[in-house]
């Protein structure tokens, strides 16, 4: 996403082009569409965001912009499902017990990860404009620690994106008990950090881990309930639950069991809505933003 944008943002600041902030979320879009071979989720991504801030006249360059991405995608790596095909065998209407279940614990745990993300990132930008930078060294040094802290205690299972992990919890393997917690301890240091390593793809692992777990809990399907925990929580965090669910279909040849997927989404969606009203992304980016005219106020009258 971040790649995608910036190389949108350059293209338009070398051709002088107008509608600067679509070309971002143009490239953001297109970059979901092309990392994860999911170009309806990329069209989805860009049509929940533009609702919430763009205009709507630069739809038609942000889904053109999506669609070449995808195409480009599909022309170098040819057709392929992210996490493969998943291993589910739901039997309603007993599973439905699971959709409103780890609906509920996605939608807690995402709004959880992305308060804490905020408040922690507020603190640690307020006590650098407040005293001594090389406070930060120790934020970051303390973040670091705290990440291979985790990875070793996991054997190695919380660095990167978690890939793996999740696909295999996606095929109705059952996951470390402990993965589902320590992978979103691990996202969280590294975000807070000011170096991330991704929130988009180590979000569908902690809930591919959550939805796992409750799922061996409760019982049923175990491909089934990690992939309504990578929708719910997912949705919980970027609270977009329309990519949520297309995202996580698209990623796992789930389109039979749309239903139960988006209904999990909605849930999460709804409880992380009333847990943290605002999203994730829009208020790391507010920071950024008020950091950044700050700057530019301090460069003025310097």
């Amino acid at each position: 996403m971040q790649i995608g944008a910036a190389i949108m943002l350059t293209s338009a600041r070398i051709g002088s082009l107008s509608h600067a902030r679509g070309l971002i979320l143009a490239g953001a879009a297109a970059g979901i569409a092309a990392a994860f071979n999911t170009p309806l989720a990329g069209i989805v991504f860009a049509i929940e965001e533009m609702a919430r801030n763009f205009q709507t006249r630069t739809n038609g360059l942000v889904l053109s912009t999506v669609v070449i991405a995808g195409v480009a995608a599909l022309a170098i790596s040819g057709s392929y499902t992210y996490f493969g095909e998943a291993g589910l065998e739901p039997h309603f209407p007993r599973d439905w017990l699971l959709v409103g279940l780890i609906g509920v614990a996605g939608g807690a745990f995402g709004a959880a990860f992305s308060r804490t993300v905020l408040f922690l990132t507020r603190r640690v930008r307020q006590w650098k404009s407040a005293s001594d930078r090389r406070k930060l060294l120790i934020v970051a040094g303390g973040a670091g620690l705290a990440v291979a802290a985790l990875g070793l205690f996991s054997g190695g299972t919380v660095f990167g994106t978690s890939y793996e992990e999740a696909r295999l919890a996606v095929q109705g393997e059952a996951l470390p008990p402990t993965f589902f917690v320590t992978k979103l301890l691990a996202t969280m240091a590294s975000t807070v950090s000011g170096i991330p390593g991704g929130i988009f793809a180590p979000s569908l692992s902690i809930g591919a881990g959550l939805g796992n777990q409750m799922g061996v809990m409760l019982g049923g399907s175990l491909g089934l309930a990690a992939v309504l925990g990578m929708a719910s929580y997912f949705a919980g965090v970027v609270q977009s639950p329309m990519t949520a669910f297309v995202i996580v279909m698209e990623m796992t040849a789930t389109q039979e069991h749309a239903l139960p997927i988006m209904a999990a989404a909605l849930v999460g969606f709804g409880v992380s809505r009333i847990l943290s009203p605002e999203p994730l992304y829009h208020g790391l980016a507010r920071l950024w933003v008020a950091d950044a005219l700050k700057h530019r106020r301090r460069s003025q009258r310097g």
